[in-house]
């Protein structure tokens, strides 16, 4: 698979991945629990989207394994975990920026509940 492209968009595991992955390194049930609760319950990734996704997302460079090794004492030392890396960064970085050029328009076009509520 080749690197993704900033410009191109993320499917929407790969997004919720990437944020979960955002503010520290994770491991793979720690990554569902993480998008579970930033989608505020509305996503459950299950074993094979997750696993999945982060396969072609190493091979993409989005993420990589994490550099830091867990004390076995506190968690369990199979555990992998990972990390978001500097193109990974861009790449959500870009998606971003695309959603809220969606929700812009949604705006303008007075599609959301907020902007006919406010008369904007």
């Amino acid at each position: 698979m080749k690197r993704k492209e900033p410009g191109k968009p993320l499917t929407p595991a790969v997004l919720h991945i990437l944020l979960a992955l955002s503010t520290r390194e994770r491991h793979g049930y720690g990554i569902m629990k993480q998008v579970k609760a930033d989608s505020d319950d509305k996503v459950k990734m299950g074993p094979g989207t997750l696993y999945g996704s982060i396969g072609r997302m190493i091979q993409a460079g989005l993420i990589c394994e994490g550099d830091t090794k867990r004390d076995p004492e506190m968690d369990d030392e199979r555990r992998i975990y990972y990390r978001i890396t500097g193109h990974g960064r861009e790449v959500l970085r870009a998606e971003l920026e695309r959603y809220r050029d969606v929700v812009t328009v949604a705006k303008e076009n007075r599609l959301l509940p907020d902007a006919l509520s406010h008369g904007e």
